[in-house]
C-alpha cells in the first residue's frame, strides 16, 4: 500500500512540473522604483472604514450568498455620486457607455472592472470611468463582460476582445471609426487589460494608442513576494485572499486550473508570462502596501527590458484601487492628474514608444 502511494505523489509531481513550468522571474524583483512619500490624508480613514463595510457585509455567508453580497456591495460604491457623465446602456456588445459633456466620440476608452473576476461591474467603478471621460475628452465603454463562476473565465476574455473590436469602429451614436482609442482596467480588469494589448498585437489589429493598469493582477501563479509579504498591509486582498498563504503553490495552481480552465501560466490569464514586445505606451499605478505591489513590479521591469514603453508609479500606503474613490481621496485626484498628464505625453508625442 505504501509503494502506490509513493507511487502516486510521484506521478502528481511529475505531471505538476510539467505542467506548470515556470521561468523564474525573481530576477525582476527591485526596490529601486521611487514611491511618492508623505502621510495617507485625512479622508484615507473613511476608505479605510468603508473597506470594512465590505468585509462586514458578506461576514458569516457563504457560497452564492457571500457572493451575491459582495456584489450588491461593489454596485452600491457609485450610490451617491454625482457624475459629470451621461450614462448609456448598451446591449451588444453588452456595458454602458460614459459621456462627460462635449467629450468627443471617435476618441474611445474601454474600460474593463475589476472584482477577481467574479464581482464588479460598469456601475460599482463609475467614478473611475466618469473621471476618466472628463480628462481624457472620450466616450467611455465599460464593457459588462461574463464573470465567474456562473461562466468561464475565457467567456469574459472573448468579451473584452470583443468589445475592443467593436469599438474600432463603433461609437455611441453608431457606425464610427474611431481616432484614439485606449484600453483602461483595474486589478483582474487590469489583467484583462494588459492580456488584450498582447492579442491585439498578435491579431494584427489597430493597436491601442496608450492603456493603463490600476494595481493589476499580472501573474496567477502568486510567486511574486508581495503576495504574501503585504498581506499584513493590505486592507482590502489581505482579510479576503491572505489565506492561501497557507496553501503550498502548486495547490493552488492545480486549484486555478480546475477554476478557470485555463493554466496559471498562460498569459492569457497572467499577463507577465507572455510577449511583452512592441506594446503601446502603458501607465501602472499601484500602492506600496498591496499584495499585488510586485505584479506591477515585475510586469513593468519585464516590459522595459522588452523594450515597450510601460511606466509605473507607485503610492504610498494606499488601499488596492484606491482610485475608485475620487473625489473623496486627494490621492485619487493625484492619480488622475498623473493619469492627465501621461495622456498629453502620449498625444504630443514625448511618451517613450516601442520600437518599430
Amino acid at each position: 500500500m505504501l509503494w502506490i502511494i509513493l507511487v502516486i505523489i510521484l506521478l502528481i509531481v511529475a505531471a505538476t512540473l510539467l505542467l506548470f513550468r515556470l521561468e523564474d522571474l525573481s530576477h525582476l524583483d527591485q526596490d529601486d522604483y521611487p514611491v511618492r512619500q508623505g502621510k495617507p490624508s485625512d479622508a484615507n480613514r473613511e476608505v479605510l472604514g468603508r473597506i470594512r463595510e465590505l468585509g462586514q457585509s458578506s461576514k458569516g455567508l457563504r457560497g452564492k450568498a457571500r457572493l451575491v453580497a459582495l456584489r450588491k456591495h461593489m454596485d452600491g460604491l457609485s450610490e451617491g455620486l454625482t457624475l459629470a457623465s451621461e450614462i448609456r446602456y448598451c446591449e451588444s456588445p453588452r456595458g454602458e457607455w460614459v459621456l462627460a459633456p462635449g467629450c468627443d466620440t471617435r476618441r474611445r476608452i474601454l474600460y474593463i472592472h475589476g472584482g477577481a473576476w467574479a464581482a464588479g461591474s460598469p456601475r460599482s467603478h463609475r467614478a473611475i470611468t466618469d473621471r476618466l471621460s472628463q480628462i481624457a475628452g472620450a466616450a467611455v465603454f465599460a464593457v459588462d463582460y461574463r464573470l465567474m463562476p456562473e461562466n468561464r473565465f475565457m467567456d469574459g476574455v472573448r468579451d473584452c476582445r470583443g468589445a475592443y473590436t467593436w469599438l474600432l469602429k463603433h461609437g455611441p451614436e453608431g457606425p464610427e471609426p474611431a481616432d484614439f482609442m485606449m484600453v483602461a482596467g483595474d486589478s483582474a480588469g487590469g489583467s484583462h487589460t494588459l492580456a488584450l494589448l498582447a492579442w491585439i498585437r498578435d491579431k494584427g489589429l489597430r493597436q491601442a494608442d496608450a492603456a493603463i493598469a490600476f494595481s493589476p493582477s499580472t501573474d496567477l501563479t502568486l510567486t511574486a513576494p508581495s503576495n504574501r509579504n503585504n498581506i499584513g498591509t493590505d486592507p482590502l486582498l489581505g482579510p479576503a485572499f491572505g489565506g492561501l498563504s497557507k496553501i503550498p503553490l502548486p495547490v493552488i495552481w492545480w486549484a486555478t486550473l480546475a477554476a478557470f480552465r485555463v493554466s496559471p501560466t498562460s498569459p492569457i490569464a497572467s499577463p507577465l508570462r507572455g510577449n511583452l514586445r512592441n506594446l503601446p505606451p502603458t501607465l501602472i499605478q499601484a500602492s506600496d502596501t498591496e499584495m499585488l505591489l510586485d505584479n506591477a513590479r515585475r510586469y513593468a521591469a519585464r516590459a522595459e527590458a522588452a523594450g515597450s514603453p510601460v511606466t509605473l508609479h507607485t503610492w504610498h500606503s494606499m488601499v488596492h484601487v484606491w482610485q475608485i474613490f475620487v473625489p473623496l481621496l486627494p490621492e485619487a485626484e493625484e492619480a488622475f492628474d498623473d493619469i492627465r498628464q501621461f495622456l498629453e505625453q502620449v498625444e504630443s508625442g514625448t511618451a517613450a514608444k516601442a520600437p518599430a
